[in-house]
């Protein structure tokens, strides 16, 4: 658990004591009833229990669904709010190149008049590099717990930028295979990154609408927050439509791909059928002339070997550049 308590009027942030054996419940809770005017708290908590946050929920009069879904995590991003308190579930991505995968985490964001509280699952934890922005940038403080979540929102929308700009790379990989002149089957390839996409895009699409609400000016919050959000804002819709772009040309993609399949399979089809026509009219003049009925004038001809020998090279040979300039051998 962490715990800072920040002074809105001047930018000062104070650590709480959070090491004792309870995990830093009690001295949270009784730094967050000490709060004077001007101040408000930041409670930090990685993957807890039902039981870890029952005083602290207790302190906000969360309503019982909010806990669950703080703690079972794996929630569609959402926004909701109960009384004073707003709850905001996020996704969080990181990129695994080696895969390729996209891995997925929660944040579970509470945002009260004094106190803002985030709840993490997953490796991927955007609270620090939120909080060093606030330490950067005092002057957001005064916003109050808004703050908080801007610093949030922000962090997580950036690292989707991130995300989207190294999928974007495997993707241009994944094109430049797939108009190579091998013959590789990336069809496999292809899906996965698919998959990783549609996952991508499970994350992000639901959040747009839930940060371009908080740039409007129903919140209640300080007039001034509200561009901060219309940026961030700008930014999901931003990563959102290039999300919807990788999906189109990873179909796209796969639609060439299979294409190339069926033009091989066609190249293979035409050249077999090729040479099942070259070798064809040997076998039908040495079949006409393999009859052995008695009545034919041929058998008898001194040069009928050699002639039936140079129809068939001739008609072979005709055959296979006819085949050569048709680009089907």
């Amino acid at each position: 658990m962490r715990c800072v308590v920040y002074n809105e009027r001047t930018g000062r942030a104070e650590h709480a004591g959070c090491l004792q054996d309870d995990g830093g419940y009690a001295a949270t809770l009784s730094r967050l009833k000490e709060l004077t005017d001007g101040e408000f708290a930041w409670v930090h908590v990685d993957e807890p229990g039902e039981r870890d946050l029952e005083e602290l929920a207790g302190y906000l009069e969360l309503h019982p669904l909010a806990v669950e879904d703080a703690v079972q995590a794996y929630q569609r991003p959402k926004r909701e709010r109960y009384g004073d308190v707003l709850a905001v579930a996020l996704k969080t991505l990181w990129y695994l190149p080696e895969g390729p995968e996209v891995e997925t985490g929660d944040v579970m964001l509470f945002i009260g008049p004094r106190l803002a509280l985030s709840v993490r699952h997953g490796p991927a934890d955007p609270t620090a590099e939120a909080a060093r922005r606030l330490n950067e940038d005092p002057g957001l403080l005064r916003f109050g717990p808004p703050a908080v979540l801007h610093a949030v929102l922000d962090t997580v929308v950036d690292s989707y930028s991130e995300v989207a700009l190294r999928v974007r790379a495997d993707l241009t990989q994944l094109e430049r295979r797939v108009f190579a002149p091998d013959r590789d089957d990336l069809t496999e390839a292809i899906y996965s990154l698919k998959r990783e996409v549609v996952e991508f895009r499970d994350a992000v699409e639901p959040l747009v609408p839930v940060v371009q609400e908080f740039a409007g000016p129903r919140q209640g919050w300080h007039e001034e927050c509200l561009p901060y959000f219309r940026d961030v804002a700008d930014h999901m819709q931003r990563t959102n439509t290039e999300v919807h772009s990788l999906d189109e040309l990873l179909n796209s993609a796969l639609d060439a791909h299979l294409a190339r399949v069926g033009t091989w399979q066609n190249d293979d089809m035409r050249r077999i059928s090729s040479w099942a026509a070259i070798l064809a009219t040997p076998t039908l003049i040495a079949g006409v002339y393999g009859m052995n009925f008695a009545h034919m004038p041929e058998l008898g001809w001194v040069y009928g070997y050699p002639l039936a020998v140079t129809v068939m090279v001739v008609a072979a040979g005709l055959l296979y550049r006819i085949f050569r300039r048709n680009n089907w051998l």
